[in-house]
């Protein structure tokens, strides 16, 4: 089979297809969330910005200069939502990081290129507003799940003193994509996606951070579920194809897990992935 055909697609890029469990999957992520907004202390629905659904959830550190850990949920920027992901958060304000939650608006009520530029604005406002809330901007890590993996690495790749002047270049020190998507023409043309996303020619080149320039500072780490299908495992190897091993140093298969189980390993202390973010938020103070 090749990319250009369309049932090929559809079976390597419906990860609801390919993993028949995932609503059990969902009814967890759902209830541990529930969980942590009722045991950790937090603050919900912040508003970064004045369009749909711009607002964020917070879940402040213990201590003031904390590294901040912001996390991108997934959904084939068309569903799910911050609150199905707070169960995140415990693991690491427990080590002693701030996590920051942003939601953005769907699919087709938007573009790709909008909820992109959505999460520069929610990223400028943690900048300028994470202190309150015990973090410290300078030592912010990004993470996303999927869809949110490639706005975290949109995010590593901005331009930031041309979004406002008070930004510095760094604003995201480093970053983590679980599971992302990096080459939006072969996403374009699935069949399950393309009433939804409507990704024109034009929007896959601004979007696609493995057709962009390597950033001149920071580091992305590239992980997928081993799993996962065999395009989901190419996308994994195509940032470092981009960027070079310098600037994408990690690039894993992380056995036995799918496209659902790799999240909730994020918010396992004992797991390799979770290891991997807290060493990406030690890496900051650096």
């Amino acid at each position: 089979m090749t990319q250009s055909n369309g049932a090929w697609l559809d079976r390597m890029y419906n990860n609801r297809v390919r993993v028949p469990e995932h609503a059990a999957h969902f009814a967890a992520w759902a209830r541990d969330s529930a969980v942590a907004r009722q045991q950790q202390l937090c603050e919900l629905d912040l508003p970064y910005g004045n369009g749909p659904n711009e607002t964020l959830d917070i879940f402040p550190a213990s201590r003031p200069e904390a590294p901040v850990l912001v996390f991108i949920h997934g959904g084939w920027w068309r569903s799910l939502d911050k609150a199905d992901h707070s169960f995140i958060a415990p693991a690491f304000t427990q080590a002693g990081a701030c996590v920051v939650l942003p939601n953005y608006a769907l699919c087709p009520a938007v573009t790709v290129p909008d909820i992109t530029l959505q999460m520069v604005r929610a990223l400028a406002w943690t900048w300028r507003h994470v202190a309150q809330h015990g973090g410290d901007p300078k030592r912010i890590t990004v993470v996303g799940h999927s869809a949110g993996g490639h706005l975290a690495t949109m995010l590593l790749a901005c331009a930031w003193p041309a979004v406002a002047p008070d930004l510095p270049k760094r604003v995201v020190k480093n970053a983590l994509s679980i599971s992302g998507l990096y080459d939006l023409d072969v996403v374009r043309r699935i069949p399950f996606l393309k009433a939804d996303l409507r990704l024109t020619p034009a929007q896959v080149k601004k979007a696609s951070p493995a057709w962009l320039p390597r950033p001149a500072h920071g580091q992305l780490a590239t992980v997928v579920g081993a799993d996962e299908s065999a395009e989901f495992i190419r996308h994994n190897g195509l940032m470092r194809a981009a960027w070079g091993a310098r600037r994408v140093p990690v690039c894993e298969a992380l056995p036995g897990l799918n496209h659902f189980s790799v999240v909730a390993a994020l918010a396992q202390p004992t797991h390799r992935l979770h290891a991997l973010a807290l060493s990406l938020l030690a890496e900051t103070a650096a």
